[in-house]
């Protein structure tokens, strides 16, 4: 019964989303109230167990707690990124390094580092006008130059913390961040390549697209007079964070269970400077100076750019507090336990189901941080259940299964077909496809990382 009630919930869950075209949000906070209903959970909480509404307020609590003061802080960092025009100069940067020749495994490598602070939705309007401009200098199909971009931007949005989805997920499985972030980078990298140059060459001879003449006037007028930061300081600007959240790991390695003791100075200063909310504070700040005030921004304009910056990022926060919400409910009803117990039972391996329901969810909805959040709720108490489970790469699962095969239920979808000025049927070869690739080659290399780690 409580297995039905999950297949239910999720059935329902689709149903809001894609047929009702209820917001995510709200639909997702119906789909727990009904979950826990269904599960027999009380109104109110008693002294034998939470209500439901208690249920939904302390995991959207504890989900948000953390999550929002990240993400508002990664979003200033991309916003002072985005503003002093420090994406582009990486993006030249490389491009020039890297010549004409092999200028789309530039933009794979220009996509990857600056969508490490940015949503997928904030690189792509960055960096476009470059493709744009590349493919109008060179003569080269528009899909070649920007399939690799989308690919580099898709892998970090879905498997990178401190994105949104993929932090929440590191807190829903009890993570850690720093090994999180070094194997994402070793299942990332070559998954960019292949979903990216590799393929993007493949299916460039076949489908040549010119630059869209009223949009490439648009976004690459003036692009040359723009007086642009350094390029070592913007990656170094960018790069804080990740370090930081690594020194943290490196201490728990060599410092923890080493010569020095957990509760010297060393190591909590390591581990206090590595927690996500202190690194991304350091970084945010730094950045107000290294690309806003020793630029000759003024106070009143970096605090402008930090005010409007904020307004986008709350349906995120919302869709992933209520996904919060659903996962408390699924725990403190019992569901959680009883589908742990299944799993234990029948053998199978939390990254494969993780990486399943997240797809599936995917497909149905075309959200990947619905997808993600929902599947991480459902997998957890199976992981904590499952003594061995490496944690961290069901994380990546969860993500890798949130971005297959997006279609026309995904605004991404038409982000790509309208800026590359492609049919249906094109966008389905280029942009629906590097998705799914992404996603298969990103679980085989998992399943490989989990044999070693």
């Amino acid at each position: 019964m409580l297995l039905f009630i999950v297949l239910a919930a999720i059935v329902v869950l689709l149903l809001l989303i894609t047929v009702v075209k209820l917001n995510p949000f709200v639909a997702l906070i119906i789909t727990a109230i009904g979950a826990g209903l269904a599960a027999g959970m009380p109104l109110l909480t008693t002294e034998d167990s939470p209500g439901i509404i208690d249920s939904i307020k302390t995991g959207m609590g504890n989900t948000l707690g953390f999550l929002a003061i990240v993400l508002a802080l990664g979003t200033m960092l991309g916003k002072m990124m985005a503003e002093s025009g420090g994406a582009e100069r990486i993006a030249r940067t490389l491009i020039k390094l890297f010549g004409e020749r092999n200028v789309h495994w530039a933009m794979m490598c220009v996509a990857f580092i600056v969508g490490i602070p940015v949503f997928f939705q904030v690189g792509f309007v960055l960096l476009i006008p470059l493709v744009f401009t590349i493919a109008r200098q060179t003569g080269l199909s528009l899909v070649k130059i920007g399939v690799p971009l989308v690919a580099g931007l898709s892998v970090v949005h879905g498997l990178v913390p401190p994105h949104p989805a993929a932090m929440a997920a590191v807190g829903i499985f009890n993570a850690d961040i720093g090994k999180t972030i070094l194997y994402s980078i070793i299942v990332g990298l070559p998954t960019a390549i292949v979903a990216g140059p590799l393929y993007g060459n493949w299916i460039g001879k076949r489908i040549h697209k010119e630059v869209p003449k009223e949009m490439g006037d648009q976004l690459t007028e003036n692009a040359e007079t723009k007086q642009l930061p350094g390029f070592f300081n913007t990656l170094f600007t960018i790069l804080v964070p990740v370090f930081l959240m690594l020194i943290a790991t490196v201490a728990d390695l060599f410092l923890e269970n080493g010569t020095l003791a957990s509760g010297d100075f060393l190591y909590q200063a390591a581990k206090f400077v590595g927690d996500p909310v202190v690194a991304l504070l350091i970084a945010t700040v730094y950045s107000f100076f290294s690309l806003g005030f020793f630029r000759g921004l003024s106070r009143e304009t970096v605090l402008k750019f930090t005010n409007d910056c904020l307004a986008p990022t709350a349906t995120i926060l919302l869709v992933i507090g209520a996904g919060g919400a659903f996962n408390r409910v699924l725990l403190d009803s019992g569901i959680g336990d009883y589908i742990a117990e299944l799993a234990t039972e029948s053998n199978v391996s939390p990254i494969l189901l993780g990486w399943g329901i997240a797809a599936m969810i995917r497909v149905a909805t075309g959200s990947a941080t619905v997808s993600m959040m929902t599947a991480a709720g459902i997998v957890a108490p199976i992981a904590m259940a499952m003594p061995g489970t490496n944690v961290e790469l069901l994380v990546l699962a969860t993500g890798a299964g949130s971005l297959i095969l997006s279609h026309v239920n995904d605004s991404g979808f038409w982000l790509i077909k309208e800026y590359f000025g492609m049919s249906v049927k094109e966008t389905l070869l280029t942009w629906t496809a590097l998705e799914t690739i992404i996603s298969v080659v990103a679980l085989g290399l998992i399943l490989v990382l989990n044999t070693v780690v």
